[in-house]
């Protein structure tokens, strides 16, 4: 359904001080001499700027001119060169490319819990303490706890020799089922696996790759790691409540416009439910905060008081959908997980209504109003915002001399500078300068024209256009509420 025209007005006035600044297109001139973003703006932001000018160029069917090219090959360089300096995890990924221990030894890794867990299975079936305790034989059940001692200890070869050992007992010609257990344990390709690790985890380059890991931060499943996650939910919940706070100011101005109390209202935490005939895969299926509105739900020929009709049924439409960042770089990530709840939300069947759990009880939703949600980029402007009480950083125009000097915004997503550090020309650009070699900078030509024609650099040279719109739809929750509070209909 339209929005009301109080809330448009009021999402059209509320100041966007999480947006880009303009990026200007570079005249022919400057295209051919200017090399001041190479000076004035970290190497990420040049690469950004870049590519947003290679994708524009494109879209034009028009070739990036060379010195664009020459300009974002002199940037990459760059960023591998800081990385080696500052960037433990590109480190850590560097020395995986270059040494062969260091690659057996992370992929073993990757799989090792799962193989620890396998191992404890097998143990556990034959040398459960339990079971222990129920075995007269002395010499068995000593060599039986000796095998859950080792496992308990991750000790993988005294395991192995633990368990061989137990086949050389007299009696076990007559415990088939402790054979069959054994077997089981000794052939468990795991064992050798866990193993292979162990003695891996011995030589110096896996230990300087261990150790750039631990400089990343708390392993996962840490205490460490654990109060991180506790204190990013409470982060979490504080900006859900801002935003709910500034939502709910925006409710009660539009019930006071329309004269009406109660004509809107505010529910958090809106799940989606089941009954909608599409595939949640992927997709957002619960949301922050929702503006909703009593739907008008008697006949349009009737003359008698249409919302009154909505309201004895109980039914409301979505106006506004809102989440809750703590921060610019979540909602970016966050993005297209959103563009997937929008798709699955305009599922809904127009006739129905469709009943969502909310902290505030289930609310009734009219499927014509969710029906009629799209992700064109006008129609997610009216009725999605991101809302934070981040830290903005001041608006600069990109490519002035004092850029420098500024906080800019950070033009390039981390998961598109992986992807550049990890292509396999910066990889053997990098080891170069790790070796003391002279590196040669043609390997990164390679990455450009990769990143030009192939489907994998989609989601790089479309990153730019993503983030802008992402910070478009962006509003602090002191700018909401301001903007309910001041801004007047429009005539």
């Amino acid at each position: 359904m339209p929005a009301a025209p109080l809330l448009a007005a009021i999402l059209r006035s509320t100041a966007r001080r999480y947006r880009l600044p303009p990026l200007d297109t570079p005249t022919d001139e400057q295209d051919a001499h200017d090399t001041r973003p190479t000076r004035s703006a970290p190497p990420a932001t040049v690469l950004a700027i870049a590519i947003e000018h290679a994708r524009r160029a494109l879209a034009r069917n028009e070739a990036p001119g060379p010195h664009l090219e020459r300009t974002w090959v002199a940037a990459l360089a760059a960023l591998i060169r800081e990385a080696l300096r500052d960037d433990t995890v590109f480190q850590a990924m560097l020395l995986r490319h270059r040494d062969v221990r260091v690659r057996e030894y992370a992929s073993l890794s990757a799989h090792a819990e799962q193989d620890r867990r396998s191992i404890y299975a097998n143990v556990n079936a034959i040398a459960h303490p339990a079971r222990l305790a129920r075995i007269a034989d002395t010499a068995q059940r000593e060599a039986l706890a000796q095998v859950q001692a080792s496992a308990s200890a991750m000790a993988w070869p005294a395991l192995h020799a633990a368990a061989r050992a137990l086949f050389a007992l007299p009696d076990l010609a007559h415990e088939s089922e402790l054979q069959r257990g054994l077997a089981r344990l000794v052939d468990n390709p795991a064992l050798p696996r866990l193993q292979r690790l162990n003695t891996l985890a011995t030589h110096a380059a896996v230990q300087q790759y261990e150790a750039l890991w631990d400089r990343q931060g708390p392993r996962p499943g840490s205490a460490d790691a654990m109060a991180q996650g506790s204190a990013s939910q409470q982060r979490g919940a504080a900006v859900e409540a801002l935003a709910a706070q500034a939502l709910s100011a925006l409710a009660a101005r539009l019930d006071a416009a329309e004269g009406e109390r109660g004509r809107y209202r505010v529910v958090t935490s809106m799940r989606v439910p089941a009954a909608i005939p599409a595939s949640a895969e992927r997709a957002k299926s619960e949301w922050d905060a929702v503006l909703l509105r009593r739907a008008d739900t008697s006949d349009t020929s009737d003359t008698s008081d249409t919302h009154r009709a909505g309201e004895a049924a109980g039914v409301w439409d979505v106006c506004l959908l809102v989440e809750a960042k703590a921060s610019i770089d979540a909602a970016t990530t966050d993005f297209p997980r959103l563009l997937r709840g929008l798709r699955l939300l305009a599922h809904a069947r127009a006739h129905e209504t469709y009943a969502f759990d909310t902290r505030q009880g289930a609310v009734r939703l009219n499927g014509a109003a969710l029906h009629a949600l799209s992700t064109g980029e006008a129609a997610v402007r009216d009725t999605v915002l991101y809302c934070s009480d981040a830290a903005a950083v001041r608006d600069t125009v990109l490519y002035c001399s004092d850029a420098a000097a500024e906080t800019a915004p950070r033009l390039l997503g981390a998961a598109s500078r992986m992807q550049l550090l990890s292509a396999p020309a910066s990889l053997a650009f990098a080891s170069a300068i790790a070796e003391g070699r002279t590196p040669d900078t043609a390997l990164l030509h390679d990455v450009w024209r990769d990143l030009l024609a192939s489907p994998r650099w989609a989601t790089v040279r479309d990153q730019y256009p993503m983030l802008d719109r992402v910070r478009g739809l962006m509003v602090h929750a002191d700018d909401l509420a301001a903007a309910a509070a001041e801004t007047m209909p429009e005539a």
